[in-house]
């Protein structure tokens, strides 16, 4: 499954001609092509595929509440919760932002909330889905937390006029830090020394710093060592393999459509992520062998079956050696014994005689047929009264005999049954 992960761009509504950077991946980890273009030119991610859309850090704040007993994620007046607990807090109108819990969020203890301009994600979701790229999932471009979801560490990004660091998973309860790039910044975060920011520790070696190519050589200079190239569409990808979805209250999809994209997403990864190289060996050997077992008992049981029939056939010629084409065994040896008892004056079971024999024993004292038909192998009595219980009785009397009787068109029609 195709993934289209792409940024929003920040500012005022996004317009025909503005453009989105954007990361094509088959397996998550992977950009098979990369790029920037307006929405109409996007690539199509295909009918199951998936279009993801990164909040840039400088688009988000986080805030850190505790939900109150009642106000889980499915509660239905969540907002209205969120909306009073930060009222305080923030500087524009609760009515004018848009609100996202993180993932796994329950009541009673700290968790996190990212905040945002909610006429701007809407219009930007909007100019995607009038494009035919509608967007069903959102996500940060960094998230809270150390060694949580999306990339963390130090990166330089945005453009040469425009440079900002960021400080991303440096600690449990630390939101990511947005700084514009200088010595001062890299000092007070803690990139240009080991330990904690602002740390001196000479015997360590220095923490990675992550630029785009763009900011590259201004964050090398700054830092007096190279710093590690990471390109935009690593971070798109980085993000969007996070459990974040910022896609809530008004934005959120219905409960079918996010498990169909969830186990279309697992299904992605686990077909094609390198981590899962290992368990896809696994299975394949697994079913390999399966289906080796299944072929090699279905064989013994073929060769089970022809050594049973070839016994049957070999059975028939030995005792009719006049029969020299074999087609099917039971009924050719059934047709021979018949012939045989013919021969002697003989009779079967499926003769007029055995069956009126049977017949008469297992009828009820003084009930008489007015009518008697017979075909080869049935009998056809006409003409007696039955009470409900006594065709259970005769039927029991008759397969003593290895007869049974049932009621058709008012006749009681005998034929040979299984012997007891």
């Amino acid at each position: 499954m195709s993934t289209l992960v792409l940024f929003l761009p920040q500012g005022s509504a996004p317009g025909p001609a503005t453009e989105y950077s954007y990361a094509l991946t088959t397996d998550g980890h992977t950009a098979t092509r990369h790029d920037s273009a307006p929405a109409p030119l996007l690539p199509d991610p295909g009918r199951a595929g998936e279009v993801v859309a990164v909040v840039p850090i400088r688009a988000l704040s986080w805030q850190r509440v505790t939900l109150p007993q009642g106000a889980g994620a499915q509660a239905p007046r969540l907002r209205a919760v969120l909306e009073g607990l930060l009222e305080e807090r923030l500087l524009d109108d609760p009515q004018q932002l848009h609100f996202a819990l993180e993932p796994g969020a329950r009541t009673g203890v700290p968790v996190w909330v990212a905040v945002c301009d909610r006429a701007w994600l809407r219009a930007s979701l909007q100019a995607l889905e009038a494009a035919g790229r509608p967007v069903q999932r959102i996500v940060p471009e960094f998230a809270p937390g150390a060694g949580g979801d999306g990339p963390s560490g130090y990166f330089v990004i945005g453009t040469p006029e425009d440079p900002f660091l960021v400080a991303a998973g440096q600690g449990p309860d630390a939101v990511p830090a947005v700084l514009p790039l200088s010595p001062a910044a890299l000092q007070l975060t803690g990139a240009l020394h080991p330990g904690s920011p602002g740390g001196t520790a000479e015997d360590e070696a220095p923490p990675e710093v992550l630029a785009e190519p763009a900011v590259a050589i201004a964050t090398e200079r700054m830092l007096g060592r190279p710093a590690v190239l990471h390109t935009a569409s690593q971070r798109a990808l980085a993000a969007a393999r996070g459990a974040w979805d910022l896609a809530q209250f008004e934005f959120a999809s219905n409960r079918r459509t996010r498990t169909l994209r969830k186990a279309g997403s697992a299904f992605g990864s686990f077909a094609r992520a390198p981590q899962w190289r290992a368990a896809r060996w696994a299975l394949g050997v697994c079913v390999a062998a399966q289906l080796v077992g299944l072929n090699a008992w279905a064989w013994q049981e073929r060769q089970a079956l022809a050594a049973k029939q070839a016994g049957i056939r070999s059975a028939l010629t030995q005792t009719f050696p006049q029969v020299q084409v074999v087609v099917d065994a039971p009924v050719q040896m059934e047709r021979e014994v018949a012939r045989l008892r013919q021969q002697a004056g003989g009779v079967s079971t499926r003769d007029l005689e055995p069956m009126l024999a049977a017949a008469g024993a297992a009828l009820p004292a003084g009930r008489l047929p007015t009518a008697i038909d017979y075909t080869v192998g049935e009998l056809r009595l006409r003409g007696i009264e039955w009470q409900p219980d006594e065709l259970a009785a005769v039927n029991e009397r008759l397969t003593a005999s290895g007869y049974q009787a049932a009621l058709q068109d008012g006749a009681l029609v005998v034929r040979e049954g299984a012997r007891p």
